[in-house]
């Protein structure tokens, strides 16, 4: 794989912009606001968002604009949505699967309590940045979504797909075209792995050039890029049957 290849010949230099980046990006907030609550009339709707720091809604100031926010704002017009966010900025995979010696009673110990019928999961960025292997990584989500299934048994959970981080504008060359490779083969396994679950999605998100899509740090969406999120993942959801 290209993103091997780069990481053999490039290892120096991508090692000392990984550290310049992560010691001068500034850190902003996840979003405030409440993190759970219900909106809208219809059928009901049990909505939980799983996931990381653009889960939490970095890059926004308040979960209104954030992915949540925008994204219960459009099912309510169709539904009585009941939802949930669980997030928190550096989550990978490995922290919702339960530990190795957990028992079947306990595979889904690091999930909320909560009823789910659609579950929306942001997660691999961190895992694209970390030492963690492609073969490694799907085999943690292959436990993440026995623990989903187990716990809520939902009709559907949506994976969206590791952002193009060869657009981040702040990660320097070679460090982006680097991670935009390992991304990308990320998110080829885990499309292929999805496929094998019927009640699996994989949402990719087009995201158009402006100065709203990306957050001041570079790095996370800013409001017109949850819109964008949000707006793919209700059109994926849909009305009600």
């Amino acid at each position: 794989m290209l993103h091997n290849i780069m990481l053999l010949t490039l290892a120096p230099a991508l090692l000392y912009q990984g550290k310049r980046v992560r010691a001068t990006t500034p850190r902003l907030p996840e979003a405030s606001g409440p993190r759970a609550g219900q909106a809208g009339k219809g059928p009901s709707l049990h909505l939980l968002i799983l996931g990381d720091s653009a889960a939490a809604g970095v890059g926004a100031k308040d979960q209104s604009i954030a992915l949540s926010g925008q994204l219960v704002d459009r099912l309510s017009q169709h539904y009585q949505v009941h939802w949930t966010l669980e997030a928190l900025t550096g989550r990978k995979v490995a922290d919702y699967l339960p530990p190795p010696d957990a028992t079947t009673e306990t595979a889904a110990s690091r999930l909320p309590s909560c009823d789910a019928d659609i579950v929306v999961v942001s997660l691999g960025v961190n895992d694209v940045t970390s030492k963690c292997s492609v073969t490694g990584w799907l085999k943690q989500v292959d436990r993440l979504i026995a623990g989903i299934n187990q716990q809520y048994a939902p009709d559907r959970i949506l994976f969206t797909a590791v952002p193009p981080m060869e657009r981040f504008p702040v990660l320097p060359q070679p460090l982006r075209r680097y991670l935009g490779e390992r991304a990308r083969a990320f998110n080829m396994g885990l499309a292929r792995r999805v496929g094998g679950y019927p009640n699996v999605d994989l949402i990719g998100v087009q995201f158009e050039n402006g100065p709203d899509v990306m957050a001041t740090d570079g790095f996370h969406p800013g409001p017109g890029g949850y819109r964008m999120w949000a707006e793919t993942l209700a059109a994926h959801i849909g009305p009600p049957a």
